[in-house]
């Protein structure tokens, strides 16, 4: 796989996959490997990235099989609230809460934002410009001031030289395994179990469907996100018709600096009433 290209986290992937097997099949058996994935209590899409690093390895040893169809079953993700995903942030390590934040502000995905070399962030300009992942297109992305804040901490404690990777050694299951544990911790401390539900890859769900909001413009989400498809942007203009009207934060501003505050940290104009002008963001 090395030879014909395929990444390192690709490879690991399938490495994970077929060990999983090992446990439980004689992989040069290729029926024991099908009764075992047709009593498997995984989702569709679990069993089918097992196929697919199964696939490879019949293929490399010569042996044959009928290669099982397994379809997965799509469904709606959940958007969880802004104010949820800042109980985690604040309650990480200084390196895991600068990564949600990213992720959170960016959309980046999991991959993307591990590979992050320092020199790919313009720390003047509040940009950064992301190696996209899964052949999307290019792109550049904004992160707020408050994130700056803790990334300019957290390289300056860590002495990130230009070409070294932000997050260092750290991979996708090792951000995914500290986000993880760091939720259920920060659920347990809130008393509020419904932050378990949150899962690392719903930071890139709520970036899309906050900018669907603002913008309007799908074409647009679809570029930030680095979607090849618009059919898999189209997802979250179905996502916004279930916001209420009521799962607003509202706020008031009575001079221009207060107003610039709220509109660099994502509330929107309302209307004005007395001199004082209300402000909205979405929970």
């Amino acid at each position: 796989m090395k030879k014909n290209g395929y990444s390192d986290y690709t490879i690991q992937n399938y490495r994970r996959a077929l060990n999983t097997l090992a446990k439980y099949c004689n992989l040069n058996k290729p029926e024991t490997v099908k009764s075992f994935l047709a009593t498997l209590e995984g989702t569709h899409g679990y069993k089918k990235q097992l196929v697919f690093a199964y696939d490879k390895y019949v293929k490399t040893y010569g042996l044959t099989w009928e290669r099982p169809k397994y379809i997965p079953r799509r469904k709606m993700p959940r958007i969880p609230q802004e104010e949820k995903i800042n109980y985690i942030i604040a309650n990480a390590s200084p390196k895991l809460r600068t990564a949600i934040s990213i992720s959170k502000d960016t959309g980046l995905r999991p991959i993307e934002l591990m590979r992050l070399k320092l020199k790919d962030v313009d720390l003047d300009k509040r940009a950064v410009y992301p190696e996209t992942a899964k052949h999307g297109s290019p792109r550049v992305l904004k992160i707020t001031e408050k994130t700056l804040h803790m990334l300019t901490e957290y390289i300056g404690r860590a002495n990130i030289k230009p070409h070294q990777k932000i997050f260092a050694n750290w991979k996708p299951i090792d951000y995914s395994k500290y986000f993880r544990i760091t939720r259920n911790k920060t659920a347990k401390k809130m008393g509020d179990q419904s932050i378990t539900q949150i899962r690392l890859y719903d930071l890139r769900h709520f970036f899309a469907t906050m900018l669907y909001h603002k913008t309007k413009d799908i074409l647009f989400v679809k570029q930030q996100l680095g979607h090849k498809s618009i059919e898999t942007t189209l997802i979250y203009t179905q996502l916004l018709q279930f916001q209420s009207e009521d799962e607003y934060t509202c706020k008031v501003a009575t001079n221009t600096k207060e107003d610039k505050e709220l509109i660099e940290t994502g509330f929107e104009y309302v209307t004005e009433i007395d001199g004082q002008k209300l402000f909205r963001k979405r929970k």
